[in-house]
């Protein structure tokens, strides 16, 4: 199914089932796209093992809903590099510098 792969912006949802974890995250990361997935979980560390290994920008646990002036909003893969909005959104248009002192006394 093409909403398996693509970018759907619109008010749908796309249930797919799957036998195991390792089907579901396979399932999951077959995608040239990455800026947001969800993951429903009772146990958090179980949610948290899922994040670690989902190639996403954003993942919302038990809920749908993140987003808001705090959140560094942004994808992996094709949905783009760099964070609008947060602190991390003028990375981009700043450069870095480092400066090093030596001994001033002498």
């Amino acid at each position: 199914m093409l909403i398996a792969h693509e970018e759907t912006f619109g008010l749908v949802a796309a249930i797919l089932c799957f036998d195991d974890e390792a089907e579901f995250l396979a399932r999951a990361n077959d995608s040239e796209m990455g800026l947001a997935a969800y993951v429903y979980a009772q146990d958090l560390n179980h949610a948290m093992r899922l994040n670690d290994r989902l190639e996403y920008g954003m993942v919302g646990v038990n809920t749908a809903s993140f987003g808001g002036a705090p959140i560094p909003f942004g994808g992996w893969k094709q949905s783009g590099l760099g964070r609008e909005e947060s602190r991390h959104g003028v990375d981009d248009y700043m450069e870095l510098k480092y400066v090093c002192f030596g001994n001033l006394a002498g």
